[in-house]
């Protein structure tokens, strides 16, 4: 028998309420109490960053950010796009300092910068893991866009795994694992945090790709190894080979046989690279790295770190309907 549905089941309670849920203005009300928290937490942690940059005719130019305090005695954080360039800045926090920056290293493959300023007791941030971030989940920036100061928007994760084509020079490259928000972002909210509802930053605002569309860079294990490079070295080495792919497919009979379903397609061999001299060709498909496999570019890159370059390094390829190894020596990625 089907139980009757009663007006109770289905419409909400004067108070707001159905059968005995939280009201509206309860709801409401937790979700400000975790937006106000998290303002609380990281405004007196995010400055406001204005800098300088030389243009044509001698004058010059002006531009703005954000900056997240990593530690007290004044390193920050930003978007490499917001100080590339630059012959000076300031960075002014909360309480009404404003102090002069200096950049301390940058790398425009990741669109991250290291910035420090004369302070010894700034308040640093909590960062978490944006690993941990599933869809939809809420999350809080923080930042100065079009020059207002300590600016503070809501959404939700729209989306993850979004990738971000950057540029240093010659070089591209993809970020990968972007965090895609509904937050309102704007000119100037680029370098500031993108948080999670417990005040833990697991973004640096990067872009806005569109309205009610804003992008940050993740902060995981990837972006800590390449700010800890950022503050003892002022530069993040990369390995580099030589080539231009992207993913494909093995052959069914050859996918079961080596375990693995896909690899990357060479399409072209830069002249004179590592890739060029191991004897690389167009066509080929690389399927491991020193034994580790590869299905993309994205693996492809991860895998081309500071510790390869100079360092023999194994492919294993599939050309021609058989496996081949293949030896090949990194070299230093550069911006020429």
């Amino acid at each position: 028998m089907v139980r009757p549905i009663h007006a109770d089941d289905v419409l909400p309670l004067a108070d707001g309420r159905r059968n005995g849920g939280p009201s509206d203005v309860e709801a409401l009300d937790a979700y400000s109490s975790v937006v106000t928290g998290v303002a609380e937490r990281l405004l007196p942690s995010v400055a406001s960053v204005r800098v300088m940059r030389r243009v044509p005719g001698g004058r010059r130019g002006e531009g703005a950010g954000s900056a997240i305090v990593i530690s007290p005695d004044g390193f920050l954080l930003t978007s490499a796009h917001v100080v590339h360039g630059t012959d000076g800045g300031s960075a002014t926090f909360s309480d009404g300092r404003e102090l002069e920056l200096d950049v301390m290293g940058e790398d425009a493959l990741s669109d991250l910068a290291v910035l420090r300023v004369p302070a010894s007791d700034l308040p640093p941030a909590r960062f978490g893991d944006a690993d941990r971030l599933r869809v939809g989940q809420l999350v809080v920036a923080v930042g100065n866009p079009m020059g207002f100061s300590g600016s503070v928007t809501a959404g939700v994760v729209s989306a993850l795994g979004r990738s971000l084509p950057t540029r240093a020079g010659a070089n591209a490259r993809i970020v990968e694992n972007v965090i895609q928000t509904d937050v309102a972002l704007n000119p100037g909210n680029s370098g500031g945090a993108l948080a999670e509802g417990s005040g833990e930053v697991v973004g640096v605002a990067t872009a806005v790709a569109g309205f009610g569309l804003g992008l940050a860079v993740p902060v995981n294990g990837i972006t800590r190894g390449i700010v800890a490079a950022l503050l003892s070295e002022g530069r993040y080495r990369r390995a580099f080979l030589g080539i231009a792919g992207g993913p494909r497919p093995l052959p069914p009979r050859v996918a079961g046989e080596v375990g693995r379903r896909g690899g990357v397609e060479v399409v072209q061999v830069v002249g004179g690279s590592p890739a060029d001299r191991a004897g690389l060709r167009a066509e080929d498909l690389i399927v491991e790295v020193d034994g580790v496999p590869v299905e993309d570019m994205g693996d492809l890159q991860r895998l081309m770190t500071s510790e390869r370059i100079g360092e023999r390094t194994e492919l294993r390829v599939f050309r021609g309907g058989r496996m081949e190894a293949l030896p090949v020596v990194p070299v230093e990625l550069t911006e020429s």
